[in-house]
């Protein structure tokens, strides 16, 4: 089976829109989510949604205030908060907690972070949702846009944000706004496989 381009995917999405619509977009981390906004910036009304209980507290309230920094010296998105349970997290990914990274605790992670994007964003009447986890050239595309596109449907903005220079964006912005860049994913797991995190 060909694999599908989300790039071109998305970029037709906004091609067939008439006017700015509403998008939560699930955010990971400052660093990734500002090429992500950049990019959309001009074609939505984009709300950041920092929903990522697989990640610990102090490191949690660091990127959350990274995000904060962001948005407030860019102005391209809104904020939504929401609660802080990494309880969440183990639950979901109990019994594959030593799978190896991108195995099935990141898909079941991906999951949770999806749906909860997915329930927000029709509960608070969004034309659209979509995640900033894609910019990472560690992420599966595939796999987290058949996640979105099983719980969104037409509500799912496809993505591939890596592409086109997208990383490589995220890095030159990093650098510009003095984005605190981390170098795990989040969760404990992958902090124990990454040297010096």
């Amino acid at each position: 089976m060909a694999k599908r381009n989300f790039e071109k995917l998305m970029q037709a999405q906004i091609g067939s829109l008439k006017e700015k619509k509403r998008l939560l977009l699930h955010c990971c981390c400052a660093p990734c989510s500002s090429a992500c906004l950049e990019k959309l910036k001009d074609f939505f009304n984009v709300t950041a949604f920092f929903y990522n209980p697989n990640i610990e507290n102090a490191e949690y309230e660091k990127r959350k205030a990274e995000l904060l920094r962001l948005i407030e010296k860019t102005g391209w998105a809104e904020i939504m908060d929401c609660g802080h349970d990494p309880a969440e997290f183990y639950g979901a990914v109990k019994g594959f907690e030593d799978c190896p990274e991108g195995g099935g605790r990141c898909e079941r992670c991906f999951r949770l972070r999806l749906e909860k994007t997915a329930e927000t964003a029709k509960k608070h009447g969004f034309d659209y949702f979509a995640t900033t986890l894609t910019v990472s050239p560690l992420k599966n595309a595939e796999l987290i846009n058949s996640i979105g596109e099983e719980l969104g449907g037409e509500k799912w903005l496809y993505s591939d944000f890596k592409k086109k220079d997208g990383y490589k964006r995220s890095v030159e912005l990093s650098e510009e706004y003095g984005l605190y860049r981390q170098n795990f994913c989040g969760c404990v797991f992958s902090q124990r496989k990454t040297p010096n995190a």
